[in-house]
């Protein structure tokens, strides 16, 4: 699946308020992370991610990884938030048509 401008701008609105809900610390990218980052996709349909990795191709290698592990579809990266989206069944957020 992948995301129409329109989509994506409309998305970014909608993540502007939130709050990391999963941190990366210190050990980087594990399992538990990613099962907390599939968890949190799965219920909240889009989430930010603080991905805290000093050096620029860490943290993109990082981001990559998150993105190819869940299925889920990068809206942007600020900085050292990662903005992801990734419907669920219930289809909570209504995307604006194409």
């Amino acid at each position: 699946m992948s995301l129409t401008n329109k989509q994506k701008q409309y998305l970014k609105g909608l993540a502007h308020s939130l709050k990391p809900v999963v941190l990366l610390g210190q050990h980087g990218l594990t399992e538990g992370v990613l099962a907390e980052i599939d968890i949190a996709l799965n219920f909240h349909e889009l989430i930010k991610v603080k991905v805290a990795a000093e050096d620029r191709e860490v943290k993109n290698l990082t981001v990559d990884a998150i993105v190819r592990e869940t299925g889920a579809i990068k809206v942007q990266t600020i900085g050292s938030m990662l903005t992801l989206y990734r419907p669920s069944e219930e289809k909570k957020i209504t995307l604006p048509r194409a």
